[in-house]
């Protein structure tokens, strides 16, 4: 079984690659950003408080995210393992997980902040289905288009140059001291996300000792 933690900013692959690690090694996905789109799409009680939250410019508390996390996690779907993208993003959340589950390995995808402006500036969202799509590396066949539901392709409310520069400061404010805990637990390893989502994922198999799987499409 095999037990992960991916992190690095907004753009930086980090979904990408779990979904890879998801497909090569049959792990569950776990997404904190999709476990709450899920519940604002399906109007629950959370999904409502997490919307109010979000429209008003701030982050969803501790406490919610760690209750989310721990109810995902209890549901014990995940026979061959987990990777967990987008948690924790700071170190009391990181002090909370090592206290409640044992894990692998945190992979962190480092980008410079420019390439991260550039990525997230060209990303779109189904409005209906509210699957991600990029521009840049992840185009839809038809444009404007999802490829999935037919929805239509819109930039989120929050991808603002004035948005991300908030979020970015506040990444490396919250996230650095996560880091540096993971870094004395040895649980540390880092891959270079500017690269291709083929060669960053071949960095993450060698570095976390995994038998080499050929990238899903």
């Amino acid at each position: 079984m095999h037990k992960y933690l991916i992190m690095g900013p907004q753009g930086s692959g980090k979904g990408t690659q779990a979904k890879r690690l998801q497909a090569a090694y049959d792990l569950v996905h776990i997404s904190v950003g999709d476990l709450f789109r899920w519940n604002i799409q399906h109007r629950t009680k959370l999904g409502a408080r997490v919307k109010r939250i979000v429209a008003a410019g701030d982050l969803v508390p501790d406490e919610i995210v760690d209750d989310v996390i721990r109810t995902r996690l209890e549901q014990h779907d995940w026979n061959y393992g987990f990777v967990l993208d987008g948690f924790p993003r700071n170190r009391t959340q990181a002090e909370f997980f090592l206290e409640s589950y044992d894990i692998d390995a945190v992979i962190r995808i480092d980008v410079p902040d420019s390439v991260v402006f550039e990525r997230a500036l060209a990303r779109r969202v189904c409005e209906n289905c509210g699957l991600d799509y990029n521009l840049i590396q992840h185009r839809p066949k038809a444009a404007g288009v999802c490829d999935v539901c037919g929805g239509k392709l819109v930039v989120r409310e929050d991808d603002t140059p004035e948005a991300l520069r908030e979020r970015l400061e506040d990444y490396h404010r919250q996230t650095e001291p996560a880091f540096e805990l993971f870094r004395t637990k040895e649980l540390l390893v880092v891959a270079d996300g500017v690269r291709s989502p083929e060669e960053v994922q071949r960095d993450i198999q060698a570095q976390l000792g995994l038998a080499p799987r050929p990238n899903p499409a």
